[in-house]
């Protein structure tokens, strides 16, 4: 999985966190760093984790050498990029690459640890829109770094009626009926058996089960039986996403892969250089 650096969103965010960052000048480096001197940056992996994001360095820097690729599972102590330059423009920009560097590769390495609790199961899981406001593509990315299915974009990308459009449209089947001038495929959250089978007679294309026990869950799934697409979200946790695996749905969403990451630790050491 490789970052496509050429979005307009990407890289609108890169230039937002430069700008943010550097405002009218750094001035400790202007004042102690030569305007001629050269350098040379090493990004290392301090732990073992997921990498996502290093192609942003082409972003930042001028000449970059990527070691690795976003998706790679990598250990403590190997080299994930070098970058040469300026030595102003490499300790100015150092921030900003770490900062993308270590929260994307934190969301892909929750993201892997997901996927691999459900290993052998067949369900794929899912990330949602709880990202942080102004970096949903590059969370998404991430995730999909991570080996997650990434779930709708945005609210103009899929149909999905949930508890409250339920509520006030006055039911699952008024709120189907009118979704359906949409055109897409229609998946609705359901949290009762009335709502499961009441979605199901309307022809829902997925229904979300939300808010369920694993065992509850389960039995929800072998009721509809493939008559629709199944998913399962809700307080979903490495601790349980195994246990809701084994309800065999298609899928299994979790907000924690993106709101919950913790950043990882990658070092950025720089070196001058004789040039």
């Amino acid at each position: 999985m490789s970052f496509d650096i050429s979005h307009p969103d990407v890289r609108a965010a890169v230039e937002r966190a430069l700008s943010e960052d550097l405002g009218s000048g750094d001035i400790t480096t202007d004042s102690c760093i030569a305007a001629d001197a050269h350098a040379e940056a090493r990004f290392i992996a301090k732990q073992g984790m997921t990498l996502a994001g290093v192609e942003l360095l082409h972003l930042i820097y001028d000449s970059v050498e990527l070691l690795k690729k976003s998706g790679d599972r990598v250990t403590a102590g190997e080299e994930l990029a070098r970058v040469r330059g300026e030595s102003r423009k490499l300790l100015t920009r150092e921030r900003v690459s770490l900062n993308f560097l270590q929260r994307l590769s934190g969301v892909a390495t929750l993201a892997s640890r997901f996927v691999d609790e459900v290993k052998g199961t067949g369900v794929r899981i899912l990330d949602t829109r709880k990202t942080t406001p102004g970096l949903r593509v590059l969370e998404k990315m991430a995730a999909a770094a991570g080996g997650v299915t990434n779930h709708r974009m945005g609210l103009y990308d899929a149909v999905l009626i949930k508890n409250n459009h339920i509520r006030l449209a006055g039911g699952v089947r008024r709120a189907m009926e009118s979704a359906r001038k949409s055109g897409k495929p229609i998946e609705v959250e359901v949290r009762t058996r009335a709502e499961v089978e009441e979605a199901l007679a309307c022809g829902a294309s997925r229904i979300l089960l939300d808010n369920m026990t694993p065992d509850e869950a389960a039995i929800e799934v072998g009721l509809i039986d493939r008559r629709a697409e199944t998913e399962i979200s809700g307080g979903i946790t490495l601790a349980n996403v195994r246990a809701y695996a084994e309800a065999r749905p298609d899928f299994i969403s979790s907000g924690a892969i993106t709101h919950s990451a913790v950043a990882v630790d990658i070092n950025c050491g720089i070196y001058p250089l004789v040039v």
